[in-house]
């Protein structure tokens, strides 16, 4: 599969964004799909993932409440919906395959897309 972000940019805190990740290939939707990040300077760290066919979710603290994942299996595409953003979740965002239908461990990246968050 491969995997391709889109929709990052420069947004106010308090803002929000919607990303995208289109997935070729036909294993989409056998597969949880998440999103990770990464700002400057810091590792890598998960955001959330989405259980192969939508009904469930997960994800990390720092982001619950404030960010959604949704997908469309019909289209394979993932989306993360970002809201009340805040400075520290600026950072280079990369959609991820999970190695199952339902699992936190991704086992491949696509290239990321930037998020750029102004105080």
């Amino acid at each position: 599969v491969q995997l391709q972000a889109s929709g990052g940019g420069l947004v106010q805190a308090g803002g929000s964004l919607r990303l995208s990740c289109a997935a070729s290939g036909r294993t989409f939707s056998s597969y949880a799909m998440g999103w990770s990040r990464q700002a400057p300077g810091k590792e890598r760290e998960f955001v959330g993932v989405i259980k192969r066919n939508g009904g469930s979710t997960y994800y990390a603290d720092s982001v619950k409440g404030r960010f959604t994942i949704s997908r469309d299996n019909a289209k394979n595409i993932v989306y993360l919906q970002m809201n009340s953003l805040k400075p520290e979740d600026a950072g280079l965002y990369y959609c991820a395959k999970s190695d199952s239908s339902w699992s936190s461990s991704f086992d491949y990246w696509g290239q990321g897309t930037q998020v750029t968050v102004s105080s």
